[in-house]
């Protein structure tokens, strides 16, 4: 039998929550809300595998481009080129 090689794989501690910051999330990080041209950063939240980017991008910041129903449309520049990832609001933290 073939290896998965799913949209999680080679992801085992990036994707792990610590251990004190397991059980429920709170609602108000659910339903935040942004604004075009905030400034975002993207954390996975590993309990909430829908709306989620890819782990390569765990840890990035860019900017909200856009909303696309529930999720947001976050621009970031990865080397030289500018790419545009689709996240739920879980996944984003506002940077100050």
């Amino acid at each position: 039998m073939r290896r998965s090689k799913g949209s999680r794989s080679k992801s085992r501690y990036k994707m792990k929550k610590p251990i004190r910051k397991r059980g429920k999330l709170p609602v108000s990080k659910l339903i935040q809300e942004f604004k075009v041209n905030d400034t975002v950063s993207i954390v996975n939240e590993p309990s909430i595998q829908k709306g989620q980017p890819h782990p390569r991008f765990h840890g990035k910041t860019g900017i909200v481009v856009e909303k696309r129903g529930r999720s947001y449309l976050v621009q970031i520049s990865d080397g030289k080129t500018n790419k545009k990832i689709i996240s739920r609001p879980v996944h984003l933290v506002l940077q100050r």
